[in-house]
């Protein structure tokens, strides 16, 4: 989650200039022809899930320390407490995802042994795990790869270690909003001609910008057989009625629902609001209601952010117990109740 866009580096003319290399290594086609969305994977609603983060939000310019583990940590110790974290998700929420950051200082170090007992605990209690490259903060913090000589390497070890568990699944990169919409489509078609052995089906190709439209990215035949991710917050207006939350989300869907899958969505849920309550006067309330009633009726798959990230007042998961042996509390019961709406489970908003 990013909360005010960043201010571009320097290099961003040298930045353009390699992704024109990576065009021309591509082949690469234009935005023009038949739209991607006809040549769809088969829905979304199965994603059913939650973020699992940093409480640097992610972006960090060395080892991604997900909330309740340590990077001194064996794997077998990540793994167990990984373990216990996820079945807490599913215990608590009914959650059958996870995203899970990855980077280049993690997968290319040492810790990346201990890092690999995430993704499997998760997939072997039967999670689909979305892995997703995030760029570093400082000056990295940008919206662009970081170093793309550590960034293919990364991705080579990473693909190398997971192409052959159908549950793991890979996302490019999170929130390009350092490229143009061409420019981003491109290095997502770069990505899949570098690893033609990966199936279509088990890539996220982001939405352009903050992930906040996929419009773009849906009509490149390029990108075609892919899922597609969407990033949606309620901060991003100071209010906004259920209606026109609806409509701009839709906005930014076009006609791309059928193989979208919005992976970060979040509101406050440690403030004490009533998500399960009608409340036209407050924004968080008619985001919330008005993005997992979408959700349902357009059957997408969504991933809420976040489930479990220390300090954030988003954070819908909180820990308790020992921190060797970790579980989960959920912060608002009314949140996980519109999850499981969003999710086609339970009930309705209630009426006043």
């Amino acid at each position: 989650m990013r909360k005010t866009p960043a201010p571009r580096r320097s290099t961003s003319r040298l930045r353009a200039a390699c992704v024109a290399l990576a065009i021309a290594a591509v082949g690469g086609a234009t935005l023009t022809g038949t739209p991607a969305s006809a040549a769809a994977p088969a829905g979304t609603s199965q994603f059913r899930g939650v973020n699992w983060a940093d409480p640097r939000d992610n972006f960090a310019d060395d080892y991604l320390q997900l909330s309740g583990l340590s990077t001194s940590d064996s794997y077998a110790q990540t793994y167990a407490k990984a373990s216990r974290i996820i079945s807490a998700f599913r215990a608590n929420l009914g959650a059958n995802t996870v995203r899970l950051p990855i980077n280049p200082y993690t997968v290319n170090g040492a810790y990346w042994k201990s890092y690999r007992g995430v993704v499997d605990a998760a997939s072997d209690r039967g999670f689909k795990v979305i892995l997703s490259y995030w760029e570093g903060t400082g000056d990295k913090k940008d919206g662009y790869i970081d170093d793309e000589t550590t960034y293919w390497p990364m991705w080579d070890t990473v693909v190398k270690a997971y192409k052959h568990d159908p549950k793991v699944y890979f996302e490019p990169m999170n929130e390009p909003h350092g490229y143009t919409d061409a420019q981003w489509a491109d290095i997502a078609a770069k990505w899949l001609a570098t690893y033609p052995s990966v199936p279509r089906d088990r890539v996220f190709v982001s939405g352009a910008g903050y992930n906040d439209h996929v419009t773009t990215v849906c009509a490149d035949p390029r990108l075609k057989g892919t899922y597609l991710s969407l990033h949606h917050y309620g901060f991003w207006k100071s209010y906004a009625t259920y209606d026109q939350w609806v409509s701009d989300l839709k906005e930014r869907l076009g006609d791309c629902a059928g193989r979208t899958v919005a992976d970060e969505f979040g509101a406050p849920m440690t403030t004490g609001l009533n998500y399960n309550v009608p409340a036209p006067d407050d924004n968080s309330i008619n985001f919330i209601q008005a993005d997992t009633d979408t959700f349902r009726k357009l059957g997408m798959g969504s991933v809420y952010w976040p489930g479990l990230r220390t300090d954030d007042t988003y954070s819908i998961q909180k820990l308790i117990g020992d921190a060797s042996r970790p579980w989960l509390e959920t912060t608002n019961r009314s949140g996980a109740d519109r999850l499981a709406w969003g999710w086609g489970r339970g009930k309705p908003v209630q009426q006043p």
